[in-house]
């Protein structure tokens, strides 16, 4: 099986880290400006107790985290597609046609006929004689 080169708009590990990123991104924004606007609605009415504020704090400072790592994210998926776009292709393989094969298949049979030899002056020794390195 020969391997051609991936495109990275086919990698499902790019797009799960895209993905991810975004669900992060989201996640992180709802939680950060849902905590903040609630305890700020509660601050200013005055009817906020310390797990509103305690806790509201902690689960804002997670919301922070998750939009940080959802934009670390992003830009891993940005870095990698600029690397890819730099990066050379590898040279196809190459395309064997019909044609090509029909003219080895009598260049062989011609050699055969005339009783030339495929095999040059740089052919490896026999199998009986020594090599030396």
């Amino acid at each position: 099986m020969t391997s051609s080169p991936r495109r990275l708009s086919r990698s499902i590990p790019f797009w799960v880290l895209v993905a991810g990123s975004v669900g992060s991104l989201a996640g992180g924004a709802y939680l950060l400006v849902d905590r903040l606007g609630g305890m700020d609605a509660r601050l200013t009415d005055g009817t906020a107790t310390t797990n509103d504020v305690y806790v509201g704090q902690m689960w804002a400072v997670l919301g922070a985290i998750l939009v940080g790592v959802g934009l670390i994210g992003l830009a891993l998926a940005l870095t990698l597609g600029a690397l890819r776009s730099l990066a050379r292709p590898e040279a196809a393989p190459p395309v064997v046609t019909e044609d090509a094969l029909d003219d080895d298949l009598e260049t062989t049979a011609d050699q055969s006929r005339t009783g030339e030899s495929h095999l040059t002056d740089d052919a490896p020794a026999a199998a009986s004689e020594p090599l030396v390195r």
